[in-house]
């Protein structure tokens, strides 16, 4: 059985002139209907992650629907038995996802999409496609696609750089790249486009869109989320990966054995690193 709390995520780039007048409203509705989360605002459009009874989903939802911008949003949807956030935020930023490229404007120019099944058949068929993620270091760890490549960020904002190390015979070759949920593509793939790769595609939904079509074929691994879950499994079940109180890396159960975790303390991570400075609590 799945648990009390909805947790929901979606994202849309689009045009978003008056922030002032939309936070406001939008804090107050997601206040009042008791959810936990946080929504960010930006120029380029509205990223939300969001958790609560269903009842007060519906309200948020009830809500987008009445503005045309947001009509239609794609949700991700999985369940748990506790309240993953600890407050309710609605924040102003520059940008939904950062990577200090103004002149990118997935609302206007994207890559193309995939559909998580006709991915799946490519790699089941053993076409030739280069799997490229998109993510951070840390969430590769968690666990990625087969033979996906690794950039080796630790930041979105490293992607534009990175990606001028992969070789020119890829310009012209098919490439699938994935994140999370499919918000970081949308940049990701225009950048790659404008860096002269011409056969580029994104994973609708991201790697949580495709657990939930077609399952974890072809993954290794759980899947990094930004809540107190940490990780969900193929099956969008919360795993026994956690992170370190001191530093935020993730630790698999493995490393959760290591005599370098000292919960509060230290990690494999950041046993003797300076200037770490331990918090508390989840």
């Amino acid at each position: 059985m799945p648990g009390s709390i909805v947790n929901i995520a979606g994202y849309r780039f689009v045009d978003l002139a008056e922030r002032d007048e939309l936070q406001a409203v939008l804090r107050s509705v997601c206040t009042d209907a008791g959810l936990k989360g946080t929504v960010l605002l930006a120029p380029e459009g509205i990223n939300f992650f969001l958790a609560g009874p269903q009842a007060s989903i519906d309200v948020y939802t009830k809500f987008l629907e009445q503005d045309e911008r947001f009509r239609g949003i794609p949700l991700k949807v999985s369940y748990t038995g506790y309240q993953p956030f600890n407050r309710m935020n609605v924040r102003k930023k520059n940008e939904i996802i950062s990577v200090g490229m103004d002149h990118i404007q997935p609302a206007t120019f994207t890559g193309e999409e995939i559909e998580p099944q006709a991915f799946k058949e490519m790699l089941d068929h053993g076409e030739h496609v280069h799997v490229l993620d998109t993510r951070n270091d840390y969430e590769l760890r968690v666990g990625t696609f087969d033979n996906a490549i690794d950039l080796d960020i630790r930041t979105f904002r490293a992607f534009p750089e990175a990606i001028q190390s992969l070789p020119d015979t890829m310009k012209d070759e098919p490439i699938v790249m994935f994140c999370t949920g499919g918000i970081r593509c949308e940049k990701a793939s225009a950048i790659m486009i404008e860096a002269g790769f011409t056969n580029v595609k994104q994973l609708k939904g991201g790697v949580l869109g495709y657990f939930e079509e077609v399952g974890g074929a072809h993954w290794d691994g759980d899947c990094f989320v930004f809540d107190q879950r940490v990780a969900v499994n193929p099956q969008l079940e919360e795993t026994e990966v956690v992170v370190c109180f001191a530093c935020r890396e993730p630790l698999s159960v493995e490393e959760q054995s290591s005599t370098d975790y000292v919960v509060g303390v230290s990690c494999p991570y950041c046993i003797g690193r300076k200037n770490v400075v331990p918090i508390s609590g989840r």
